[in-house]
């Protein structure tokens, strides 16, 4: 049974109707005491980071995340539920994230280094190039998924990297260590290739 982490701010419609369609068992609630009580956690985030994490802070379910990260359960986190697996955000302030891996969050230059501007967000579909192995990529090949964000990852930790995309810089895409995860692009947007990736969590919750 996986457990879908209600803070406000996840797009709780489209993720709970992919997993449906994938048949996997799941609930969804802001109780961190019934949160615990999952076989897996997914942490779905759209909106800004400082919100996100005192919303997280004030419910309890920063330090209930972290805990059941601890107990070896899997965790996924999902565009800005991924970014809030890291260690700090740059996004409007520097905010501190749950710090399950190692990195900052950090926004887009909007501009190339010879200084041609592109544009932000990130919007759109872009390929990804698996980095390392992992249980998320394992039977899939490399395909286009959706994107649609102003901040990515920044880290000198490869072994966190599974999956990368370009965008002017080297994009996190899928991102892991041990038993958390995360997706900076929306699967159940992602066509099948997108409910491949999430399939395989589900599959690690069973």
């Amino acid at each position: 049974m996986i457990g879908i982490v209600d803070y406000g701010m996840g797009n709780l419609f489209s993720v709970s109707k992919a997993l449906e369609r994938l048949n996997a068992d799941y609930f969804i609630s802001e109780d961190k005491d019934e949160l615990k009580t999952a076989d897996a956690l997914l942490v779905p985030g759209v909106g800004a980071f400082p919100d996100a994490m005192q919303r997280l802070n004030e419910f309890g379910l920063a330090n209930m995340i972290r805990e059941f990260a601890a107990t070896g359960k899997p965790v996924l986190g999902i565009c800005l539920g991924m970014q809030l697996l890291f260690g700090e955000s740059k996004e409007n302030r520097v905010t501190q994230g749950l710090g399950l891996l190692p990195g900052t969050v950090e926004r887009f230059p909007g501009q190339t280094p010879s200084g041609e501007a592109y544009k932000v967000p990130h919007m759109g579909w872009n390929q990804l190039t698996f980095v390392n192995e992992s249980k998320l990529t394992e039977g899939v090949q490399p395909g286009h998924v959706y994107f649609v964000h102003s901040y990515y990852v920044k880290t000198t930790d490869r072994d966190v990297l599974i999956a990368v995309s370009d965008y002017d810089v080297e994009v996190p895409a899928v991102v892991g260590r041990n038993n958390v995860f995360g997706m900076q692009f929306h699967p159940e947007k992602s066509g099948a290739f997108g409910m491949e990736l999430l399939s395989n969590f589900t599959k690690l919750a069973q």
